[in-house]
């Protein structure tokens, strides 16, 4: 029942969002899927917003996974029991951490020292953004991994013990090569809620819709753009051009959804028929 009616409100909201579209793409033709946005020319191109947006994504997701790897992995070695509990805790309290503190630190800290070290720019840029949208999405990998090591390793400990295998060499030999689908569950939690993300993007990636081959060059994000607008327009076509964005911004996260739903069934039926 309950999955039933999740299924018709992801419906509904995504035919509102289909509904206000078409229109936008029958009336402003190709140019919402053009490289320009100049809405007082009538241009409303949203591709350097969703270039932004990819960008910001997967450089933080590069950045974030080994990382959240690198973590878990500590996190499971015996040695070093009590201190994984210490991180286990501030991960859990770094995912509570309300994004605006993310946003405030770095205006004040990072911001100032890309500008000062690089001396490019204005320090609000895709760098910046991808650092601290990294610090966003790396408890909820974390956790996701941990929650799925943690058994793995409890289920493996003996057969190490009787192969002689040093703590290290369990994670790496035997954890880990079992959790790849773990791992590829993190990493498209991890993309998802960084390219949905908007505080972070609207107040450090200097807002620039533009395409650029510098991560010290200013971005927009999809999410920022729809920020922006949608506090200055009302019933233009700037306006309407947003449920363009939206409706990508919607089909990307229904994407992910359905690849996350998918490896947890192909998990299951694994763990089924091992156990059978």
């Amino acid at each position: 029942m309950l999955v039933t009616t999740v299924f018709i409100l992801m419906t509904i909201l995504f035919g509102f969002l289909l509904w206000f579209a078409l229109p936008v793409f029958f009336s402003v033709g190709d140019s919402v899927f053009s490289l320009s946005w100049q809405p007082e020319q009538g241009q409303y191109g949203i591709l350097p917003m969703v270039f932004g947006s990819t960008m910001v994504a997967l450089l933080a997701l590069i950045l974030a996974f080994p990382i959240a790897i690198g973590i878990t992995s500590f996190c499971l070695l015996e040695r070093y029991k009590s201190v994984s509990l210490w991180i286990r805790r501030i991960v859990r309290m770094m995912a509570g951490i309300p994004t605006v503190v993310y946003g405030l630190a770095a205006v004040f800290l990072l911001v100032p020292l890309l500008r000062e070290t690089f001396r490019y720019g204005s320090g609000y840029c895709l760098l910046a953004t991808a650092v601290m949208v990294t610090l966003l999405i790396l408890p909820v990998m974390v956790l996701v991994l941990d929650s799925h090591c943690r058994p793995l390793a409890n289920q493996l400990h003996l057969t190490a013990i009787s192969m002689g295998f040093t703590d290290v060499q369990t994670v790496l030999y035997l954890i880990l090569p079992n959790a790849t689908k773990a791992m590829a569950t993190a990493a498209l939690l991890g993309f998802s809620r960084a390219i949905g993300d908007t505080l972070l993007p609207l107040m450090l990636a200097g807002n620039a819709p533009q395409l650029t081959g510098n991560v010290l060059d200013s971005i927009r994000t999809l999410t920022a753009h729809i920020g922006l607008v949608i506090a200055t327009e009302n019933g233009s076509s700037t306006y309407n051009s947003l449920f363009a964005a939206g409706l990508f911004l919607l089909a990307i996260s229904m994407t992910v959804t359905l690849l996350i739903r998918k490896i947890a069934l192909s998990q299951s039926k694994t763990l089924a028929k091992d156990m059978s």
